[in-house]
């Protein structure tokens, strides 16, 4: 049973004033965890809605540049055309329907409410406690949303390629390698869908616990090509699955492996959940402040410090 997160106001002082939450944060984090609790016994399959809020979270965050200041969490542009309707963000409606009702329930900003889904969600399902503030804005439209291929595929043709696409994705952001291994734990939770991306199954046998299982199997199985689905051919995307064909893994997963540089975290992540759970809380903190007010004065930083990251 989802367990609800612990309650954390974090005030950093190199933020502004505009970033101190007027809202009602405790209820609306009660709010999450109950819509996560509420689709798990509903579903009552071992899934819930729970990772899902975390890729919602990631998504309207990952679309920062740090270099021409576009994108990221604030204005929640994702509820509008273009971004609703890129192919990354597909499946994604749902959620998004969700959490505004929160928002307009709880006094928050659609775009706060995103973000805040995912560090639920990530508390709830055992993950690290994730530093975060309210204080997003919300735009009336997406005429400012930035253009389309910011956020990562899951393969670029070979693996050379979707290194190097990785590479480009979140160093764009200010991440470095570490990061991104870090950050591609979350694939512990949940799973791909065939009618959203195109690709099928999970990454592990428990799609609603953060851990870094997702790094242990990615070096301990055998990851071999998918050619069959149900006793058919399969007709998808190229994926790899383990021997049981019940797990899956994407090339952007593989590539982690292929290179020497991503395959030390990884190796390192796979022995130490103490550290990998350190790592992700502060690259997520950093991710869901991209783009917000304050984050380039501090804010990042004094998030960071707060949790003793």
């Amino acid at each position: 049973m989802f367990s609800r997160a612990s309650l954390l106001r974090l005030i950093p002082a190199a933020a502004t004033p505009v970033f101190v939450a007027s809202c009602d944060e405790a209820s609306a984090r009660s709010a999450i965890a109950k819509l996560i609790e509420d689709s798990e016994e509903k579903r009552d399959d071992g899934t819930s809605m729970g990772p899902t809020f975390v890729r919602l979270a990631w998504h309207s965050s990952g679309t920062w540049c740090a270099k021409t200041k576009t994108g990221g969490s604030d204005g929640g542009r994702m509820k509008f055309c273009p971004e609703s309707r890129w192919g990354a963000n597909a499946g994604l409606a749902e959620a998004r329907r969700l959490i505004e009702g929160v928002a307009t329930a709880h006094g928050l900003s659609r775009a706060d409410a995103f973000t805040l889904s995912g560090v639920v969600a990530i508390e709830g399902m055992g993950g690290p406690t994730i530093a975060w503030q309210a204080g997003r804005s919300d735009a009336a439209d997406g005429s400012s949303s930035p253009p389309d291929g910011r956020l990562p595929d899951a393969d670029k043709g070979t693996l050379k390629g979707t290194v190097q696409h990785l590479r480009d994705i979140f160093h764009r952001m200010g991440f470095d390698d570490k990061d991104i291994v870090a950050l591609s734990g979350a694939h512990a939770l949940g799973r791909c869908h065939e009618t959203a991306s195109g690709y099928w199954g999970p990454w592990t046998f428990a799609e609603t616990t953060f851990s870094n299982e997702y790094f242990r199997l990615l070096l301990e199985e055998t990851w071999t090509l998918k050619t069959t689905h149900n006793g058919r051919a399969w007709t998808g995307p190229d994926q790899f699955e383990d021997p049981s064909g019940k797990l899956m893994m994407l090339p952007s997963d593989v590539a982690l492996l292929w290179d020497k540089e991503f395959r030390k975290h990884v190796e390192v992540y796979a022995k130490d959940e103490e550290l990998f759970f350190k790592d992700f809380a502060a690259a997520f903190a950093k991710l869901l402040a991209f783009g917000t007010p304050g984050a380039s004065t501090g804010l990042v930083g004094g998030l960071k410090a707060a949790v003793g990251l």
